[in-house]
């Protein structure tokens, strides 16, 4: 009988770490740090493009969860279903956890790639700004805990988000999509593989942030 009991608790216990949003974000962060490991090389920037790989599939994550969270916040003021509202908030606070881990990466793949770190650049001004801005709002959100205010501001940061980047410089940032016009088919689609599982891993993220019923 002991054994049994036992049995039952290991097999709960699996269950419990399958389902674990925690677990399952660090296994995909696994999966996506030896990914980036033997992504390939560029021929100006040698094996060192692997943090811009890295830097660039973070960052498009990181806009794709402000976009949805704009996006359910929306239909959750259309439609006032708590839900949606549920999800905006969660893809919210997933977005600006991406957001604030990609400035790091950004940092190591100046470091790397250009023998130095740029803080003036105007975007990387800009990021650290809609870091710190996202955070605290973020943060005031959730102490708030009011469903159409956490849905407008989603709406609000990501438009003022969009709206800056879109009138930013570029200085150490080339135009846009440059990976996607080098016709390096290898290149490509690498990122684009690099890039599901990083949205893989913010779902898992999501589901962590995702308020309780």
């Amino acid at each position: 009988m002991l054994y049994l009991v036992l049995f039952q608790g290991k097999i709960y216990s699996m269950l419990k770490i399958k389902k674990s949003p925690t677990l399952s974000f660090l296994f995909t962060l696994l999966a996506i740090g030896i990914m980036t490991l033997f992504g390939p090389e560029e021929a100006t920037l040698g094996s060192s493009v692997r943090l811009v790989y890295l830097h660039g599939a973070w960052v498009m994550t990181a806009e794709l969860l402000f976009i949805l969270a704009a996006l359910f916040g929306l239909i959750a003021l259309i439609t006032r279903k708590d839900e949606f509202h549920r999800w905006s908030a969660a893809l919210g606070r997933s977005g600006i956890f991406y957001w604030i881990t990609y400035l790091p990466l950004s940092m190591l793949a100046m470091q790397a790639n250009w023998n130095g770190l740029f803080l003036a650049e105007p975007r990387f001004r800009f990021a650290l700004s809609f870091a710190i801005v996202g955070l605290l709002l973020q943060i005031g959100l959730w102490m708030m805990d009011t469903n159409w205010l956490t849905a407008t501001a989603n709406i609000l940061f990501i438009a003022a988000l969009r709206y800056i980047f879109a009138t930013a410089e570029n200085i150490m940032h080339p135009p846009p999509s440059p990976i996607f016009k080098s016709g390096n088919f290898t290149i490509i689609g690498f990122f684009i593989g690099l890039n599901i599982l990083a949205w893989l891993s913010s779902y898992f993220v999501t589901r962590f942030f995702l308020p309780q019923k």
